[in-house]
């Protein structure tokens, strides 16, 4: 079974221009994300799509494994549907261009999570921290007892009805027996289905909350969720990217 990661990689982004060649101590944030999805050893090729001739020039340095997609793509999903279209592959992962952080455990746990049945996957952390919770930036999601995903919100989910108040006034840590999802935004789909799902026609949910994996859910499929210590270091804004730079001196 061939398994490949296509990494969206769009120039321009409204709170942080430019992000994915920002320069984290002397390689691209793209450069970064391309060498931690090579780590995982369940994956066959890793490739960038991009619709900016200058992200191409950039990354062609360091990978022949770059795409030229549509500018007119609404979505990262849309880009790498047509990134795939005539790539020979059974399972297909999208990791985004600004997660120079990413696990390749995490990687190689999505590909594993399929079975006959699985069309979709994604992953899932514990939120420890009310101001997250409150944070309509990050995403909640609840799960079934199957780890299947029944809704994704930017609100907080689930309610808590008796001490709804006292949890979020009263409370910085989010008390340990309260089970809490973010939804981390990673995805693993089976190819047919991905072309499926970017022919759907966005869902009303989806155009509410602004996250398109609720067309998955509205259209009737099921999206598995991996539970991961991995938390998220995206690269959003230029406190991000500050953030990020401090880790990778930290970590080189």
């Amino acid at each position: 079974m061939s398994t490949i990661i296509i990494i969206p990689a769009r120039l321009s982004s409204t709170r942080l221009p430019n992000k994915v060649l920002l320069d984290l101590n002397g390689k691209s944030v793209v450069q970064r994300v391309y060498e931690q999805c090579l780590k995982a050893k369940k994956i066959d090729k890793v490739f960038i799509a991009t619709d900016s001739k200058k992200v191409y020039d950039s990354c062609f340095e360091f990978t022949s494994n770059v795409l030229i997609t549509k500018e007119t793509h609404q979505s990262g999903t849309d880009r790498i549907a047509e990134a795939v279209k005539d790539i020979a592959c059974n399972i297909v992962l999208n990791v985004q261009g600004d997660e120079p952080f990413i696990d390749p455990k995490l990687i190689d746990s999505l590909v594993d999570s399929f079975t006959r049945e699985t069309v979709m996957s994604s992953a899932i952390h514990i939120l420890d921290k009310v101001e997250d919770l409150k944070n309509q930036n990050v995403v909640k999601v609840t799960i079934d007892k199957n780890n299947n995903a029944l809704y994704f919100s930017r609100s907080i989910i689930p309610y808590y009805r008796d001490y709804w108040n006292d949890l979020l006034e009263n409370h910085v840590n989010i008390p340990k027996e309260l089970r809490f999802y973010r939804h981390l935004g990673i995805y693993a789909y089976k190819k047919d289905f991905l072309l499926k799902y970017s022919n759907m026609e966005q869902s009303y949910l989806e155009q509410l909350e602004k996250l398109e994996q609720l067309r998955v859910i509205e259209n009737g499929y099921k999206i598995k969720m991996i539970e991961t210590t991995y938390n998220s270091i995206g690269i959003d804004t230029q406190k991000d990217y500050e953030k990020a730079l401090e880790l990778i001196n930290d970590i080189e």
